[in-house]
This record gives C-alpha cells, sequence and structure tokens, in this order.
C-alpha cells in the first residue's frame, strides 16, 4: 500500500492543532507545535520510524504546556487508530530498545483497541532546556487513550534526560513502524478472538 495518509485537526479553547500522518511514507518530518523540545522529539519519532509527519499546532502555552503536551499526544493516537479504520488491519506487536550514548531506552506495542500505559521513566534531570520532563508522562497518556492501544515505555537506564527521552522517541517511532504495518488479511486476522 503506497500511501496510508489520515490527518486530524483538534481545536479546543486552550489548543489547536492540525495534523496529517503518512505510516507507509518515508521520514519526512514537519513539527512545528510552539515547544521545541516536543518538535525535536516528534522529528526523531518519525524520521527513525520512516513514516511522514506534518504537525502545525499552537496552544495556551504561557500559562503551562501541559495542555498542549497532552493534546498532541491525544491528536496523533487519534491518527494511529483512524489508520487502521479506514486502511484495515496491522501486524499489531512491536518490540525495541535503542542506545544513545549511556541511556537505553525500549517501547513495546500491541495494537489491541485496548489503552493501556506502562510508563516506567525516572529523568535524573527535571527539564531538558525549558522542557519539564514530567510532561512527557502526559503525552504517552493522551497518545494510548485516544490511540487504543498497549504501550509500555521504559528507560532502563541513562544519565542525561535528553538521551534517554529521545532514545523512548525513536524506539517510539520505529516500533510504530512495525506494529502498524499493514496485513492482508484485514482486523479479523489480528486476534483469535476473530475481532478486537
Amino acid at each position: 500500500m503506497s500511501d496510508r495518509t489520515v490527518h486530524i485537526n483538534r481545536v479546543t479553547k486552550e489548543t489547536n492543532i492540525d495534523l496529517t500522518l503518512n505510516l507507509s511514507g518515508s521520514g519526512i518530518v514537519k513539527s512545528t507545535t510552539g515547544i521545541p523540545y516536543l518538535d525535536h522529539m516528534f522529528t526523531a519519532m518519525a524520521f527513525h520510524g520512516k513514516f511522514d509527519l506534518e504537525v502545525v499546532a499552537s496552544g495556551d502555552i504561557e500559562v503551562d504546556e501541559h495542555h498542549l503536551v497532552e493534546d498532541l499526544g491525544l491528536v496523533l493516537g487519534e491518527a494511529l487508530k483512524e489508520t487502521v479504520t479506514k486502511y484495515g488491519g496491522v501486524k499489531r506487536y512491536s518490540y525495541k530498545v535503542i542506545p544513545m550514548d549511556e541511556a537505553l531506552s525500549e517501547v513495546v506495542i500491541d495494537v489491541c483497541m485496548r489503552p493501556y500505559l506502562v510508563y516506567n521513566v525516572n529523568y535524573p534531570q527535571e527539564r531538558s532546556g525549558n522542557f519539564e520532563m514530567h510532561l512527557l508522562r502526559e503525552f504517552f497518556h493522551g497518545l494510548t487513550s485516544k490511540g487504543a492501544f498497549t504501550l509500555h515505555a521504559i528507560c532502563r537506564y541513562g544519565e542525561n534526560s535528553h538521551h534517554m527521552s529521545e532514545a523512548l522517541f525513536k524506539a517510539l517511532g520505529m516500533a510504530i513502524k512495525d506494529a502498524y504495518t499493514p496485513i492482508e488479511s484485514g482486523t479479523d486476522a489480528m486476534s483469535t478472538k476473530g475481532k478486537l
């Protein structure tokens, strides 16, 4: 399948997000969220996952980046779920472990239409630049809840919060590409139950 593009627009009183995702792309990334650190993470994720991602977002970041970070997770999750709804069954499972210097991070995905997050990360520095690292949990929670998949995101070890999170997003990108690889037999073949 040469093109699996979905487009999601979410507008609330707090955020405005326009996202286009093509899991059959090649790693072309354009991310303008107003949060440079998150743009950097999205670029690493999509580039190493070899899918195309375009994000234009704004939000009430003068209050707190929390709303925008969480909503970006919700919108990307919705796009992933829409990929299955629109284009059919996928491989379902993936497991990736990625190093970055002293840090080692892993991501495990099950595209099962049951949202569940295990997030086992302890960042040694509370910030990377101006970005508050604890907000990444909100992103991953939004991603899984709207995406309706199980995600285990784990940093096994590391001494630098930037390295740990970047390795995590690279692993996430590669795991998404793998787990959402299309299968010929449709969604019925994704479970022994015959239905997810």
